[in-house]
């Protein structure tokens, strides 16, 4: 993978390799049209461009139904990744697919919440969980504190990074930069989380936080200090990078 930039993974190889899973797994997909449609105009077309290109092919050639194309898309989706890298080294493929649900699933949350959850064990949901965050927020947000609390690492890190308000490469998430209470209860759950990969992402969040309310992360992180474990003075010092680097004295202190 390192030797192939990651956008020219997103051609028409890949679109072979979705309709034969899909037929591997009983999909009446008709793959030389379903490849001929997602090859036009490829080449010419981005990585985010390509994901989506994909996914819509993929939306003209499985059932009308939603809840029954995504059903598919989910049964084809294999073992779960048990490590902590590897999304995008071996589960590429999966990003046209996640494209798919947000995209065309806002109206079924229930079955899309599903295919998030399982999509996410493979590759991620951070950037198809944002746009239910705009239009169900609460309903999201109860999802995903849920999931907070999850057995699986990728499942957790979710929970704190599809929150993200500034998340990278992804739409800002204007209501949480305005006011992110709703999304600290996520990250008080994850505060000593075990996983890096998750700690990473709670101090991501908290940067974010930082970076448009200034006085509700410091007092955030001011609640962690006492009786920190090493795992949350990691994420604060972490969060806090930003102030260490300009030498600011507050952060300095929280970090002693």
């Amino acid at each position: 993978m390192a030797f192939k930039q990651l956008k020219l993974w997103f051609d028409t190889h890949l679109a072979e390799l979705l309709a034969d899973k899909l037929m591997t797994h009983g999909v009446g997909i008709d793959k030389e049209a379903f490849v001929h449609i997602a090859a036009q105009g490829l080449e010419d077309l981005e990585l985010k461009a390509r994901v989506e290109h994909l996914a819509d092919a993929l939306y003209q050639h499985l059932p009308y139904d939603y809840p029954e194309a995504v059903s598919k898309l989910v049964a084809i989706l294999g073992p779960e990744n048990e490590k902590e890298t590897g999304m995008f080294k071996e589960f590429y493929w999966v990003m046209p697919l996640a494209k798919f649900v947000e995209k065309y699933g806002l109206e079924h949350f229930d079955a899309s919440m599903n295919a998030i959850y399982e999509m996410t064990k493979r590759n991620t949901g951070e950037y198809t969980i944002r746009p239910f965050l705009e239009k169900s927020p609460k309903k999201t947000l109860t999802i995903l504190l849920k999931w907070s609390k999850d057995n699986n690492t990728h499942i957790r890190r979710l929970a704190s990074e599809g929150v993200r308000p500034r998340l990278p490469w992804a739409p800002k998430l204007d209501q949480f930069i305005t006011d992110p209470t709703p999304i600290l209860p996520i990250l008080e759950n994850l505060k000593d989380d075990s996983s890096k990969y998750v700690q990473k992402s709670v101090a991501n969040g908290i940067n974010d936080i930082l970076k448009d309310n200034l006085e509700l992360g410091k007092k955030l992180i001011e609640n962690w200090v006492p009786k920190a474990t090493k795992e949350r003075k990691w994420i604060i010092k972490h969060a806090l990078r930003n102030l260490l680097k300009a030498g600011d004295e507050w952060a300095l202190q929280m970090v002693k």
